[in-house]
């Protein structure tokens, strides 16, 4: 993993030294299945199940560093699935920030918090799971310094947009066959900025819960 860290680094997707060592201590090893643990250094995505993935680290790494993560954030993981940028982002707000990851899958709900107990950001309370509709975001916990969408979405929810607070930053990949990863600022309740950066390929966001998994 150090070596495609470093990698990383040289192609300019790390940059930022509070993400670089997130990515050096936080092990993609420990958040996919046992049988793809030799293959977790590799900088292609895994499945972790349900017709999930556990995306490649170059674009997890690039979409931290849109985000901007600073130390007390409160965050939004949407789609959090293995529990992989749960735990970086944990990493990244330290103890005084706190990561809310929503999924809609219960199985991989539990499976990705599993995997973050093993960082004890779960027993400090700085990583929350919750099952549930990520479209919906959890409106109870807002305003979240920043969100971030692990799946592509057609439009941008609305109630994401509502949940994210102003001067607050959103990564989400938006599009049909191929997607833009887009950051979105809120500048004003009513007014944002967007920036895309096309070329990226996500699983689709799906609305609703499957079967009886409910919050």
């Amino acid at each position: 993993m150090q070596d495609l860290i470093q990698q990383l680094i040289n192609d300019n997707y790390l940059k930022t030294p509070e993400i670089i060592q997130a990515f050096k201590k936080i092990k993609r090893q420990d958040f996919v299945p046992s049988e793809l643990e030799m293959e977790s250094t590799g900088n292609y995505p895994l499945p972790i199940g349900y017709g999930q993935t556990i995306s490649q680290p170059l674009t997890i790494a690039f979409m931290m560093e849109l985000l901007a993560l600073e130390r007390g954030w409160k965050v939004l993981d949407v789609g959090s699935g293995s529990g992989y940028t749960t735990a970086l982002f944990c990493e990244i707000v330290g103890k005084e920030g706190k990561v809310f990851a929503i999924e809609r899958i219960d199985e991989l709900r539990k499976f990705g918090e599993d995997n973050v107990r093993k960082y004890n950001f779960v027993e400090e309370g700085r990583a929350v799971f919750i099952t549930g509709d990520g479209t919906k975001g959890i409106k109870k916990e807002a305003p979240f310094n920043a969100i971030h969408v692990g799946a592509a979405a057609v439009d941008v929810p609305e109630a994401l947009l509502d949940q994210l607070s102003i001067g607050g930053r959103m990564v989400i990949p938006l599009g049909y066959q191929t997607q833009e990863i887009t950051l979105i600022e809120k500048i004003t309740s009513k007014r944002f900025k967007e920036k895309r950066f096309p070329g990226f390929t996500f699983v689709p966001l799906i609305k609703g819960l499957p079967g009886k998994n409910k919050i």
